[in-house]
């Protein structure tokens, strides 16, 4: 089947659920109308349907090649389709226009990015990853840097990747061995060997922008003494064109489960040129703002690639006829009934539907948060974005990765024998999401990043103002029929999620073991609860739109699964609490010898 972009869904959550025209007055929304909004994401969503999704098979079949040259070759009708995605300009979509870029809301061009990763997950990190170095140069770059990379990366005409890990040190960079060496001339000579850098050599752009972290010689031992610089491929000349090859060469490409498409790369930086961003020994500051942004761009993929298999597996449900409906024949004049009639085929397509549709609704919600953390008039609403921005990152890019391969594995289920192969895509989208879970830091990382940063973070501030807005939300409704079973969920969730941050803080300092057993599951419930919150916004927009008169069955749906949600997702809560209760002895007492 073809990839159907949910751009309505996109339009009901800008226009209904956040509203965003009532941010008009701020410059990023000024030419956001939601009438504007919804051109963009309909232009959008056809260029992922008709050009990308086509390709997304052919990324996974051919790969990427690498040449004795160190070059290397992306899949058949990829360079194509970036040159045809760079003239519609959708790299710039959320960059600054001083810089040639559009300047929309960063929660427009999320949702431009979830159609983009599901159309066509290896592609879309082409892109994706340029963007985070464009808002990486774009918050600790000279002037100069500015000026020259980033009209260029927001274009698309250069590339960008980020050069963290190598083949002794994965999540703890302070073991990084790569060095740099001043020149006496403002550059440096960069020496190491970094691995799985994504998109980190290829034939899309002129050239690529490689962020590398590095120790300056003499720099403190750990994390303290890491620096990062700007390594170009092709070093600029003096009219800012592509000069001379730098000393980066990619030596191989890594064999993956998953993702084909996009270039996995050992880069070797043999005294390659490069230039400090920022100061020195702050490099790990500057680079988490690009590891930030990934981290919510992964969580996107999840969404994503769960949204691209629940509309495979939608449509084999509906199409493929196997048996007979428990309560008698649905289809009467066909040999049998389709397989969408038995209910436990119904449990992992509403499932699916239900967190994909409020995990999108989270997203956009945090997403939008982001925006008035940078561009909201008064002080208040710029800390409240920036905290709900740290607090929920970890937890959407665990929790949606985490299900989002579950939902890829439900609908490999819902094809039986024929997802097990290769003649439908259910395979693919489930070796392509299994990634999400590990990249950017692994989801276990972000889970000890909630519990032991996140939650303490000025006094706790963030959790507190997420406990209460939604006690400031539930008591607004009360009285509310139709919501009624909305609050009471959301209310419970709540409960239970702060019985457990209670907990976490009684039991976390006492015995750092209890605070890491239980990070996992404190995550997750708190995921739960925020997808709770968003139903609930989801419903009351829903409800809306019907009591003003609205036939489209559009809206009563969102009202079912959203019920769905409440019944048969969210109790996972209440087993979520008792788990994380139960401590890390267990846990920890069995010898390791014993494993």
């Amino acid at each position: 089947m073809t990839y159907q972009p949910p751009v309505r869904d996109f339009t009901f959550l800008l226009r209904d659920v956040l509203k965003i025209e009532r941010y008009a007055n701020l410059p990023a929304f000024a030419d956001a109308s939601i009438e504007t909004v919804e051109a963009v994401l309909e232009e959008a969503g056809r260029i992922c349907s008709e050009v990308l999704a086509p390709l997304n098979r052919v990324g996974d079949k051919e790969g990427c090649q690498w040449s004795p040259d160190f070059t290397v070759s992306t899949p058949t009708g990829f360079k194509a389709a970036y040159a045809q995605f760079v003239e519609g300009g959708w790299p710039g979509l959320g960059a600054d226009p001083a810089f040639g870029g559009q300047g929309l809301p960063a929660v427009v061009n999320l949702a431009v990015s979830e159609m983009s990763s599901a159309a066509n997950m290896a592609f879309a990190m082409y892109p994706g990853l340029t963007h985070g170095a464009y808002s990486a140069i774009n918050n600790g770059g000279s002037p100069e840097q500015k000026q020259l990379y980033l009209p260029k990366l927001a274009s698309g005409q250069w590339s960008g990747t980020m050069n963290l890990t190598e083949p002794h040190a994965g999540t703890d960079l302070g073991l990084l061995r790569t060095k740099a060496v001043p020149q006496g001339d403002g550059s440096y000579k960069i020496s190491g060997q970094k691995i799985f850098i994504s998109a980190g050599e290829h034939d899309l752009t002129e050239n690529i922008v490689h962020l590398v972290l590095a120790r300056i010689e003499g720099a403190p031992a750990g994390t303290k003494g890491i620096s990062l610089f700007i390594v170009p491929k092709f070093l600029p000349d003096a009219d800012g064109n592509p000069g001379a090859r730098n000393a980066v060469k990619c030596l191989s490409l890594e064999e993956k489960m998953g993702i084909h498409g996009n270039a996995t790369c050992v880069i070797s930086h043999e005294e390659a040129t490069g230039w400090l961003v920022g100061e020195e020994n702050r490099g790990l500051p500057a680079m988490f703002v690009m590891m930030n942004e990934a981290r919510i761009g992964v969580a996107v993929q999840g969404l994503a690639q769960a949204e691209a298999a629940y509309q495979e597996a939608a449509a084999y449900a509906k199409d493929r006829l196997q048996g007979r409906s428990l309560t008698g024949p649905k289809n009467p004049d066909g040999p049998a009934d389709p397989i969408i009639v038995h209910p436990d085929v119904r449990r992992m397509l509403m499932e699916a539907k239900a967190i994909i549709e409020g995990g999108r609704a989270l997203l956009l919600w945090t997403a939008l948060h982001g925006d008035l953390a940078k561009g909201a008039a008064d002080e208040p609403t710029r800390q409240k974005g920036e905290d709900y921005m740290a607090l929920l990152t970890p937890v959407l890019k665990a929790f949606l990765t985490d299900r989002g391969f579950l939902i890829a594995s439900d609908a490999m289920q819902v094809h039986g024998g024929a997802g097990f192969t290769e003649a439908v895509a259910a395979s693919q989208h489930l070796r392509d999401s299994r990634i999400a879970l590990i990249y950017e830091g692994a989801n276990g990382v972000q889970a000890l990043d909630l519990v032991g940063r996140k939650l303490a973070a000025n006094g706790g501030r963030a959790v507190m103002t997420f406990f209460a807005d939604i006690d400031a939300y539930v008591a607004a409704h009360d009285g509310d029929t139709v919501l009624k079973p909305f609050l009471e969920g959301l209310a419970q969730a709540k409960g239970e999620l702060q019985e457990a941050t209670m907990w976490l803080m009684q039991n976390g300092l006492a015995n750092p073991d209890n605070a890491g057993a239980a990070s996992t599951d404190y995550l997750h419930l708190f995921a739960l609860t925020g997808l709770a919150f968003a139903w609930a916004q989801v419903a009351e927009a829903a409800q809306a739109r019907i009591a003003a008169g609205e036939t489209d069955p559009y809206y009563a749906n969102k009202l079912i699964t959203g019920r769905y949600y409440l019944t048969r997702v969210l109790p996972e809560s209440g087993s979520r609490l008792a788990k994380l209760k139960a401590g890390a002895e267990l846990m920890m007492t069995l010898p390791a010898e014993a494993f």
